[in-house]
C-alpha cells in the first residue's frame, strides 16, 4: 500500500486542507500520517527518512513572500540530503500555489478550488486535469468512486430550450454538480405525445418546454464537458413507459423518479384514477428494474408536502420501497427531503428521516441494495438571498445524519424563482463548504436521546397503520401493501389522508394535523390533541 506523509510547513498552523487530503487519500487505498502544523524543514526531512513515503503532501496558507523563501529553503535541503527525488504535491491559497507553482519541487500544485474528483484523479495516476474517462456514466459507480463524500444533484430547467442548453454546459464546466435533473415544463410532462393538447401559452411554465427527443439530446451533448455529469429526468404524468424509453435514449437516464400515487386525481396532474395510476406506475418500476437502472419511487414527500403528519410519511417511505422491490427493481434510490411540512425541527426531521431509513434497509437483501439521497424542502426557503442561503447550508448539515450517498441541493434562489445557472452552481459551492468542513467528524446526530424517542414513535405507528392495511382486506385483494384497488380504497376512507385532500371529490381530506414540538401531528376534531395511530385507525374503521 502506497504512504503519503502530510505537513503544514514553516509556522503555518492550518491543516483543514491537509487534513481532508489525507482523508480522500485514505479513501482510495493509500496508508497516511500527518506531521501535523508549523512542520519545520529538517523535520519534514527527518520524516521522509523514517517514514519512507511515496508522496509527500506540503500545505502553506500564510504570506506569499515568505513562501517562496521556505520553498527555496526546502529545495535546497532536499538536495543536499539527496531527496529530491521525492515527489511533492503542495496545497494552499492562489497566491501561495503560484510561488509553489514557480518553485518547480512540487509535482502537482492544488490551489483550493479543485474538484474532488480531479484530486482522486491526480492519486490515481493522473498528472493533468480529470478528463471524461475519469467519470464514470452511471449511478452506481460515481457513488463508489466519492463515497463516503457524496454526489450533488440538482434541478435545472430554464423556460426556453436554448437557455437550458447553455445553462447545462456552464453548470457542467463548472464541475461542481455530479448529477443535473433537468425539469421539463407541465405541458411536456403531461402532453409530449400529444402536441395537440398543450397551450402555447403556457410553454416554460415550470421548467425547459422539451417538445421533441431532438431537444433532450441536444442538452446531453452539451452537458458533455467538464466533469460530465449524469443526466435524468422525472417520469412525466402520462405515458409513463414512452416518457422511461425516451429519457433512456435520449439523456441515458440515470436514474428513474416515479411515484406510487401521485401524478393522478390526487395532485390534478393527469386524469388517472388513483388505481390506474399505480398500476402504471408499477409497470414502469418493472421496466427500469428490467433495464438494470436504478428506480426512485417519489413518494413520502408528497404528502409532507400537504402536511401529512410524520406517521403517514414514514409509512409511505415504506410502502414506496416495498412496491419497487416487489417490481425488481434492484438499486433503490430512497429520498428524504428534510424541512418538509415546513417548520419541522432539525431532531424531529432527523427523527422522521431514521425512522423512514430503518423501515427501508430492512426490505435490504442480495437482490435490493438501498441509494440514500438527502435534500432541502423548498418550501422553507426564504425569499431573501442570504437568508436562504444560510437555510440551504443549515439543511444540508442536518441532512448528514443519514450518511447520503447523494446530496439533492436546491437551489437558494428557490423561494423566490427558478434557479439560473450561475446561482445553481453557487448553491452547489455552499454545500461544498459545508461539507469540507463537517463531512468527517461530525457528531453523531442519530444518537440524540430525544431523536430516538420519536424515531421508535414512529416506526411503531408506521407498523400500526401497516397493518390497518391488511385488515382493510376484507375483499381477498392479496398483497395488501401493493394492491392497487385496496390503496385506492384505503386513500378514499382516510387512512392514508391529508389535510390538502379536502375539497377533493377522489379523496378524504377529514384528517387534521398541527406542528407541535416541531413534529407534525394528527390531532383530534374537537380537542386539538394528538391522536395516536391506533385509535385514528379504529375510527376510521368503525365508521365503515
Amino acid at each position: 500500500m502506497k504512504k503519503i506523509l502530510g505537513a503544514a510547513l514553516g509556522n503555518c498552523v492550518h491543516v483543514g486542507g491537509l487534513h481532508h487530503f489525507l482523508k480522500i487519500a485514505e479513501s482510495e487505498g493509500f496508508n497516511t500520517a500527518s506531521l501535523g502544523p508549523a512542520v519545520s524543514i529538517q523535520r519534514i526531512v527527518e520524516g521522509i527518512k523514517s517514514e519512507k513515503p511515496d508522496l509527500v503532501a506540503i500545505s502553506y496558507r500564510l504570506t506569499p513572500e515568505v513562501a517562496k523563501n521556505l520553498f527555496e529553503e526546502l529545495k535546497s535541503t532536499l538536495r543536499v540530503e539527496n531527496l529530491l527525488k521525492i515527489k511533492l504535491v503542495f496545497g494552499g491559497t492562489p497566491p501561495v500555489a503560484f510561488e509553489a507553482e514557480k518553485s518547480g519541487i512540487f509535482e502537482k500544485v492544488f490551489s483550493g478550488g479543485e474538484s474532488i474528483n480531479e484530486i482522486k484523479s491526480y492519486l490515481r495516476g493522473s498528472k493533468g486535469k480529470a478528463d471524461q474517462f475519469s467519470f464514470p456514466d452511471n449511478l452506481l459507480d460515481r457513488i463508489k468512486q466519492k463515497y463516503p463524500y457524496p454526489l450533488l444533484r440538482h434541478h435545472f430547467g430554464r423556460p426556453s430550450v436554448e437557455e437550458t442548453i447553455n445553462g447545462v454546459k456552464q453548470i457542467a464546466e463548472a464541475e461542481v454538480c455530479d448529477i443535473i435533473s433537468l425539469g421539463t415544463d407541465q405541458s411536456a410532462q403531461e402532453y409530449f405525445f400529444h402536441p395537440e393538447r398543450m397551450d402555447p401559452q403556457e410553454d416554460g411554465a415550470g421548467g425547459v418546454p422539451v417538445r421533441t427527443p431532438v431537444d433532450l439530446k441536444a442538452i446531453y451533448s452539451n452537458s458533455r464537458t467538464g466533469n460530465y455529469p449524469l443526466l435524468r429526468c422525472y417520469a412525466g404524468t402520462n405515458d409513463l413507459l414512452k416518457w422511461a424509453e425516451m429519457s433512456v435514449d435520449t439523456i441515458k437516464n440515470a436514474w428513474a423518479a416515479i411515484p406510487l400515487c401521485w401524478y393522478s386525481v390526487i395532485d390534478g396532474r393527469s386524469n388517472r384514477s388513483i388505481s390506474e395510476a399505480i398500476r402504471e406506475n408499477q409497470s414502469v418500476m418493472k421496466w427500469y428494474a428490467e433495464k438494470g437502472i436504478p428506480v426512485e419511487v417519489n413518494e413520502s414527500h408528497q404528502w409532507s408536502l400537504r402536511d401529512a403528519h410524520d406517521s403517514l410519511a414514514v409509512t409511505m417511505a415504506f410502502l414506496a420501497a416495498y412496491n419497487a422491490k416487489h417490481m425488481g427493481v434492484k438499486d433503490y434510490v430512497s429520498q428524504f427531503m428534510f424541512n418538509t411540512p415546513p417548520g419541522t425541527s432539525p431532531q424531529m426531521d432527523i427523527a422522521k428521516m431514521l425512522a423512514k431509513k430503518e423501515l427501508i434497509e430492512e426490505l435490504e437483501d442480495d437482490n435490493f441494495n438501498v441509494i440514500r439521497e438527502v435534500r432541502a424542502g423548498i418550501a422553507h426557503f426564504s425569499s431573501i438571498p442570504s437568508v436562504a442561503q444560510g437555510q440551504l447550508a443549515a439543511s444540508a448539515l442536518i441532512s448528514l445524519a443519514l450518511d447520503p450517498h447523494i446530496l439533492h441541493v436546491v437551489g437558494f434562489s428557490e423561494g423566490d424563482h427558478a434557479v439560473y445557472a450561475d446561482e445553481l452552481i453557487n448553491s452547489c459551492n455552499i454545500v461544498h463548504g459545508v461539507l469540507h468542513n463537517c463531512l468527517y467528524g461530525l457528531p453523531d446526530m442519530s444518537i440524540d436521546p430525544i431523536v430516538i424517542k420519536r424515531k421508535n414513535e414512529l416506526k411503531q405507528d408506521a407498523q400500526i397503520l401497516l397493518n390497518s392495511l391488511k385488515k382493510l382486506d376484507t375483499d381477498g385483494y392479496g398483497d395488501s401493501w401493493m394492491n392497487p384497488d385496496l390503496i385506492e380504497k384505503a386513500v378514499k376512507i382516510g387512512l392514508l389522508d391529508a389535510p390538502h385532500f379536502n375539497g377533493n371529490p377522489h379523496l378524504c381530506g377529514k384528517i387534521l394535523t398541527r406542528l407541535i414540538d416541531g413534529a407534525w401531528y394528527a390531532i383530534e376534531n374537537n380537542s386539538g390533541k394528538p391522536i395516536n395511530e391506533t385509535q385514528r385507525i379504529k375510527s376510521i374503521l368503525n365508521n365503515l
